[in-house]
């Protein structure tokens, strides 16, 4: 045999392995379905989920997660975790449990490093102040999700796109952490179709629920909590917000205080409870505990003041740069970095099929935190020339 048929052989030989190792509840690479078939992935030798994986970690909108906010912006602190180190604790714990439960590790990591790929810069504000001014636009809501999934599969590659697997594309859709989830089911009939009007009902109602196709895709929904909870408190507790002792004793008694403690608990009555299960569920005493902690997180983390006292500055900046590029996009000035370092080589198609204002919100939301402040600086703060004109 030549090399090609060689890899190929590995590769027919690990589908069949996949039968005999994971679980009747786990995704089969064999099962992946895509919009478009490529020569490149059925004669080459990786399977489905692990090119998704690749083609994420490669992409340009994953680079910039290195400088996107987690949830504290504009603090100096090198300790403090961005968004590129919470999409790999994702992944890392996403892959722990399926390894356990016997799923396609495979999807796990592909969704896991994509989920968050849709932020806007300045975290769950920047999400915030973007949908607002995405209604007042007529796109209606801006939500991380939806945006992770149209960078993959309507932006990247300059609006080709990566033509990702529907499974991993679910995931990034569904992936919501912040609801609170006891148990998980997949809903596993799902087809393009259905898949784009959950995103088109998404848009027009946010508190629209979705679950994931996939129990991997269940699994990342669970390790996106798992990853934030207890890391978001060691921050708060790095930044004075908090301390330890302040932590409710309800939650250290049943979770631990640290977030080492924390994620070893969540994963292992994670696992425990979900094991030969077509769900992933924790038990009701750490559910209830958890529940217990995101509330503790929300009232003297997320929503302290002293964590908001420049979100009034960075809203009028969002304002203000969103109405300057769709004055540069509607006078065509070509010297504007939405023309030169977006619209630039960008796929017919792309700017066919969107208005000027999907445009611009397309170009802030994958700014990161320190390209939107230069942006910002640039364009809306006057600049000091020499002596004549």
């Amino acid at each position: 045999m030549n090399k090609k048929e060689i890899l190929q052989d590995v590769r027919q030989r690990l589908r069949l392995g996949e039968k005999e190792r994971l679980s009747p509840f786990a995704t089969k690479s064999m099962h992946a379905i895509r919009r478009r078939d490529e020569e490149e992935i059925v004669s080459g030798h990786r399977e489905h989920f692990s090119l998704d994986a690749d083609r994420i970690l490669h992409s340009r909108a994953y680079a910039r997660y290195i400088d996107k906010t987690q949830v504290f912006y504009l603090v100096k602190n090198d300790h403090i975790t961005h968004r590129v180190l919470h999409v790999q604790l994702v992944s890392k714990i996403g892959r722990t449990i399926g390894r356990l439960l016997r799923l396609n590790e495979d999807l796990i990591e592909a969704i896991a490093l994509g989920h968050d790929i849709g932020h806007a810069p300045f975290g769950h504000d920047g999400e915030g102040f973007l949908s607002d001014l995405s209604q007042e636009f007529g796109l209606g809501h801006f939500l991380h999700n939806i945006q992770g999934v149209r960078f993959l599969d309507l932006i990247e590659r300059k609006g080709v796109g990566w033509n990702l697997c529907l499974q991993v594309m679910d995931g990034i859709l569904s992936h919501n952490g912040e609801v609170h989830n006891p148990a998980l089911s997949p809903e596993r009939d799902k087809d393009f179709e259905r898949f784009e009007k959950e995103i088109e009902t998404l848009t027009n109602d946010a508190s629209y629920p979705v679950w994931p196709m996939t129990m991997e895709g269940c699994v990342v929904r669970m390790a996106d909590t798992i990853s934030y909870v207890g890391r978001d408190i060691e921050d708060a507790i790095r930044l004075g917000l908090i301390q330890r002792g302040d932590i409710p004793k309800q939650c250290t008694r049943i979770l631990g205080d640290t977030n080492g403690t924390i994620v070893y608990t969540l994963v292992e009555d994670l696992t425990s409870e979900s094991l030969e299960k077509p769900y992933v569920s924790f038990s009701a005493e750490v559910a209830e505990a958890l529940w217990r902690l995101k509330e503790f997180n929300r009232e003297f983390i997320y929503s302290n003041p002293r964590t908001k006292h420049q979100s009034h500055k960075i809203r009028l900046m969002f304002r203000l740069l969103f109405e300057n590029y769709l004055k540069d996009l509607e006078s065509g000035n070509e010297g504007s970095a939405i023309f030169t370092e977006f619209l630039d080589g960008m796929a017919p198609q792309y700017k066919d099929k969107n208005p000027p204002a999907m445009i611009v919100r397309d170009f802030i939301a994958g700014m990161t935190d320190d390209y939107f402040i230069r942006q910002c600086q640039e364009n809306l703060i006057p600049q000091v020339i020499s002596d004549h004109y």
